[in-house]
């Protein structure tokens, strides 16, 4: 059968506007996990990945209410927390649905390290925006006394501060994870991994490894890592049935069935919405490009009919031209 990674939104953990508890987060994962646990029962392997940008944020929010009594964690360890107890969650919730469908694979959260270069521009033009907002003031003596960079977005609450979006090179435990599953006598198991996009990490003088103050976008990260297991897939999932183009008209038209190069003309060609579609966009063709035979973006609830060709927006290679799609989209992201 296929070994498919899926890639999960934001959405599958929280909701925007909403309060960002423990609960909140349990109860759509719940919801996010239902079509994977079915995907397991008809005996595909699965590889899951996260975001993390609503917990990274809460977690800054928190260090900066205690600042006062506790240091403040840089964000590689953010990162690594964020990993650890979102994974934890998914164990719990997809562990307990496995076990009443009675399906026997463990369900393993795992820690990832992804390689950057330390020489990656985007170190030198930090542009991820993360944590709370501050006031002109502090981010004033903020970047003085921390060296922070910052921008202003005081039409949505003050100054945030940013942080470089490197380009992911090489999941460092990826090769590990494809031993593991390409091993005929293991028995079946769901990896969780590269949360986030993984913690980011350059190559250290003593041979080791020194995270760094960066964010990875979790897409980019997850082709990286489809292509390095030998997924037959990747499943980007996100809060929309397909990617469009003409959003911003009043024919805006979902595609269904597109070639790498097709899809890659309508990237430059300005379709693809900065900091929402684009980056999925990208992911799918990076992964499609390096070899992967095709991705998907669509939504968790369109994830069964995506994978037999009925819905979602299905990346392939080849120079067929694209077909339009009959699904509905909510927006573009």
């Amino acid at each position: 059968m296929n070994r498919i990674v899926v890639a999960l939104g934001g959405n599958a953990l929280a909701r925007s506007g909403e309060s960002p508890t423990v609960e909140a987060a349990r109860a759509h994962i719940r919801e996010t996990l239902r079509p994977l646990v079915e995907l397991l029962r008809r005996g595909h392997t699965l590889v899951l990945t996260h975001g993390n940008g609503p917990q990274v944020g809460a977690l800054l929010v928190q260090q900066e209410l205690a600042k006062r009594e506790i240091p403040a964690l840089p964000m590689d360890v953010v990162g690594a927390m964020t990993q650890g107890w979102i994974g934890y969650l998914l164990q719990q919730e997809l562990a307990s649905s496995l076990a009443r469908a009675h399906l026997p694979h463990a369900v393993v959260p795992l820690i990832t390290r992804t390689e950057v270069d330390r020489r990656d521009p985007a170190f030198q033009r930090p542009s991820k925006p993360v944590g709370p907002f501050y006031s002109e003031n502090e981010a004033r003596l903020l970047r003085k006394s921390m060296g922070w960079a910052f921008q202003d977005d005081t039409a949505r609450g003050g100054w945030r501060r940013i942080v470089p979006s490197p380009q992911p090179l090489h999941v460092l435990e990826a090769d590990w994870l494809r031993q593991r599953l390409d091993d005929p006598q293991g028995g079946p198991w769901v990896p969780i991994l590269s949360g986030g996009g993984g913690v980011p990490v350059i190559r250290a003088a003593n041979g080791g490894w020194e995270g760094v103050e960066a964010v990875i976008d979790k897409d980019r990260s997850a082709a990286l890592l489809a292509h390095r297991i030998g997924a037959s897939t990747l499943a980007i999932v996100t809060d929309v049935p397909a990617a469009m183009i003409d959003f911003q008209t009043s024919h805006p038209r979902p595609l269904s069935e597109v070639s790498a190069v097709q899809l890659r003309a309508f990237l430059e060609a300005g379709q693809f919405g900065e900091g929402s579609m684009r980056p999925k966009v990208e992911a799918a063709l990076d992964f499609v490009e390096r070899g992967g035979p095709s991705a998907l973006i669509t939504d968790i609830h369109s994830l069964h009919a995506a994978l037999a060709g009925r819905a979602g927006t299905r990346v392939r290679r080849g120079k067929e031209k694209a077909r339009r799609s009959s699904t509905r989209s909510r927006s573009s992201r």
